[in-house]
């Protein structure tokens, strides 16, 4: 879109809503993908820092141009509380996001992560948002 790749966060329908207004609201600052699943079973190649993506809302439509600010490769066991609370979720312990992803990924992608998987974490900020949304964000 626009000429840069694009960033759809969980899956459509409420989920995608909810995170995709977390990161307007500057909440969410980071997401974590599998690398076997959302990279090289889709062909993917890894998002590099200064690489510029459009984050699209549910509907598909451009809600913000966001920058990649971080770029980590790690054992689903060692992703640190320190990226999970960048995700903007309100998890309250390294546990707590470990048990929802675990649910997520089984749920949503089929997959049964063990704790050898590995995670990209992703950190990004808003470039710009479009103008169809009232969250501000910086």
């Amino acid at each position: 879109m626009d000429g840069l790749r694009v960033l759809e966060l969980g899956t459509p329908g409420k989920l995608r809503t909810l995170l995709t207004d977390l990161t307007l609201s500057g909440k969410k600052t980071a997401t974590a993908g599998l690398l076997d699943v959302d990279y090289h079973a889709e062909g993917e190649e890894l998002e590099h820092v200064g690489e510029h993506l459009i984050l699209v809302d549910d509907a598909g439509a451009n809600a913000a141009e966001i920058e990649v600010t971080g770029v980590e490769l790690t054992p689903f066991a060692e992703v640190t509380w320190e990226f999970a609370q960048s995700e903007g979720e309100g998890y309250v312990s390294i546990e707590d996001w470990r048990d929802s992803h675990r649910r997520y990924w089984s749920s949503a992608e089929g997959y049964e992560v063990e704790d050898t998987t590995t995670v990209v974490c992703l950190w990004f900020r808003i470039v710009s948002q479009s103008g169809h949304r009232s969250s501000a964000a910086t």
